[in-house]
């Protein structure tokens, strides 16, 4: 069952509200609509039941309520996923893994949750006209990174629904020859690949290329993951293949991209993670940030949708969050910041070769 919107709608039954109220939240996050939450008892007094795709039940002692089974069963031909995990505390790796375990059953009965943007979206992007803007300069501190030279900083760019048109905006106001490589691991149809790298492609500055293997993250580059198998670094640091899809439903996995980039470049690797939906990216957000990496997030107002970005402030981690363009901004800050501070190392300690 279905709502106005398309997305399929579930019902909720709990004897703790704090237990309903998690659930919801976690639904809505999935982009899932909640037609019913409520007690037992509150059900019992359905005689007809509201219409869902499928029912959430969660007990404290299902033998409290030996009733509502059968009603179910009698009542309805959804789908009922009895005896869920109560969820813990929100924030926590605990929580996230108890979303991503809901997630992975959700999944199960009702088939695939993300939305992806469309072909038809990604080409607008291409066609949309821009508002005018400053020419970004690159600031005078900051060296000018070598093209086609390995990158001594890569950042990974994590997005799904409403993330290219956020990508592209963050990519459209930074300057050229920053000293960084960007890794992009977006969420979409595997089949419109090919057109997300046209259109954010057109941009003049970072070119956009799908990983390869054995290519290097390089100033410059804006590295596209694709989305059908796992990628992973080789001790040289090159881009390879691996022979397993990626963990999870969606692809590239958000989590597995943090972990395996920043399995090689430790503290040289950092994470700003756009719009979308789930919780991708959660999980590996505070291992990352054990290294001494910078994990960013776009602003709830500005994205298309709020729930993956939402979720990563909601670890603790983030140490920025802007729109696209703020987002933009901080970055050519902070990379001046650690020019000037090379700079003034190098001057009072003139014998020690720079980081």
């Amino acid at each position: 069952m279905s709502g106005p919107t398309g997305r399929p709608q579930v019902g909720i039954v709990s004897d703790s509200a704090l237990q309903r109220h998690r659930l919801q939240e976690a639904a809505a996050k999935f982009g899932l609509q909640t037609r019913f939450s409520g007690a037992p008892e509150r059900l019992l007094g359905y005689a007809v039941l509201p219409e869902v795709g499928l029912w959430l039940v969660t007990l404290e002692d299902e033998a409290d309520h030996p009733a509502l089974f059968d009603h179910l069963l009698e009542n309805t031909d959804a789908s009922i996923l009895f005896g869920m995990d109560p969820a813990p505390t929100t924030g926590g790796v605990d929580y996230f893994r108890w979303e991503r375990r809901l997630h992975d059953k959700l999944v199960q009965q009702l088939g695939a949750l993300e939305q992806f943007d469309t072909e038809a979206t990604l080409a607008e992007l291409a066609v949309r006209p821009e508002p005018p803007r400053p020419d970004p300069r690159l600031p005078h501190w900051i060296t000018p990174g070598v093209p086609g030279e390995p990158a001594e900083q890569v950042w990974i760019l994590g997005a799904s629904l409403g993330g290219p048109a956020a990508v592209k905006a963050f990519l459209d106001h930074l300057p050229a020859g920053l000293p960084v490589g960007f890794v992009y691991a977006q969420h979409i149809d595997g089949n419109f690949t090919d057109v997300l790298t046209r259109v954010l492609g057109r941009h003049a500055q970072y070119r956009l290329t799908r990983a390869e293997n054995g290519m290097r993250v390089c100033n410059g580059d804006v590295i596209l993951l694709p989305v059908e198998r796992e990628w992973g670094l080789d001790p040289d640091g090159a881009l390879m293949e691996k022979g397993n899809p990626w963990p999870g439903p969606y692809g590239p996995s958000i989590d597995q991209v943090l972990l395996n980039v920043a399995d090689y470049y430790g503290a040289r690797c950092h994470a700003i993670l756009f719009s979308g939906m789930g919780n991708d990216g959660a999980l590996a957000a505070p291992m990352l940030r054990a290294y001494g990496s910078r994990i960013w997030v776009q602003s709830s107002a500005s994205c298309g949708n709020s729930s993956m970005p939402d979720s990563i402030a909601e670890t603790g981690c983030v140490s920025f969050t802007g729109s696209p363009e703020q987002l933009a901004r901080e970055l050519v800050k902070t990379i001046e910041a650690s020019c000037l501070l090379a700079r003034k190392q190098q001057r009072i300690h003139p014998e020690e070769p720079q980081a």
